[in-house]
């Protein structure tokens, strides 16, 4: 416990140095800002486009789907502004870098989250929260304190989940040189697979999305639930109150397929 608290303590002063230097250049970081708002509604806008041409999308209105996309998008935007710099991670393993990870006294996987932190990636989850909030205003919602609570849990759960799947897939790298672009295929495509409704997916994908490659339990099924809605699919009730326990699950899963990569990696030199 005591290890943990000094983890975090000093990730705290690792970042606020990061964003003192950031912030030193306040028009740049402002444009930065900006033009990551804009880029992240563009996924939004195509879902726009759908719903000019039809009132519903398997069963979704377009108040639901915002809620969806929101939900996903504030959960990939914190993911992203935390740890979208392991796509870097492939290079530090060709060019040898990583083994100067190896003989620090942290954790390699701590120096690698510690080693950035873009600001400008808020831009991201700006939009989502004005996403969020034009769904929440369009949506007649029966509040009570589980749907409250659910409201608040899904995205930090949403964060552990992406994030789970991001060190997960990356790990790829030490076994092979085109570990961005798979990685990637998950960790952003995901990000886009979890915007929709998984009905509107072929039978085979569903149950990947729910069973395999958690995405489902991001957005999905806690949506279900917040809105009341049966399951157009008609997947087990429960599924929708289990998101937290599958982050724990899919935290460990990460963790130990990280363990086993640092224990099979070959030096540039070896």
């Amino acid at each position: 416990m005591a290890e943990a608290r000094d983890l975090l303590a000093l990730y705290r002063r690792l970042i606020a140095a990061r964003l003192r230097a950031q912030l030193q250049y306040r028009t740049s970081f402002a444009l930065e800002i900006t033009g990551t708002l804009l880029i992240s509604f563009i996924d939004f806008v195509a879902i726009l486009v759908i719903f000019a041409n039809v009132q519903q999308l398997a069963q979704w209105t377009l108040p639901e789907v915002a809620l969806l996309y929101a939900i996903s998008g504030l959960a990939f935007a914190f993911t992203d502004l935390a740890i979208g710099h392991l796509d870097e991670f492939p290079r530090l393993i060709r060019d040898g870098n990583f083994d100067l990870l190896l003989v620090r006294p942290r954790a390699t996987l701590f120096q690698l989250l510690s080693a950035d932190f873009q600001v400008r990636r808020l831009g991201k989850a700006v939009g989502a929260l004005a996403v969020l909030a034009y769904a929440l205003a369009n949506l007649r919602i029966d509040w009570d304190i589980g749907r409250v609570a659910m409201l608040l849990l899904v995205v930090p759960v949403g964060v552990v989940i992406f994030a789970s799947i991001w060190v997960t897939t990356i790990c790829i790298a030490f076994w092979s040189v085109e570990a961005r672009e798979a990685s990637n295929a998950f960790t952003y495509g995901g990000q886009f697979l979890s915007q929709f409704p998984i009905n509107v997916y072929d039978q085979w994908l569903r149950r990947f999305l729910a069973y395999i490659f958690p995405i489902a339990f991001v957005a999905y099924f806690p949506a279900l639930y917040i809105l009341g809605k049966p399951d157009p699919i008609g997947l087990p009730e429960w599924l929708r109150f289990v998101s937290p326990l599958v982050a724990v699950a899919a935290a460990f899963v990460a963790s130990a397929v990280w363990r086993v990569g640092v224990r099979h990696y070959q030096s540039a030199g070896g």
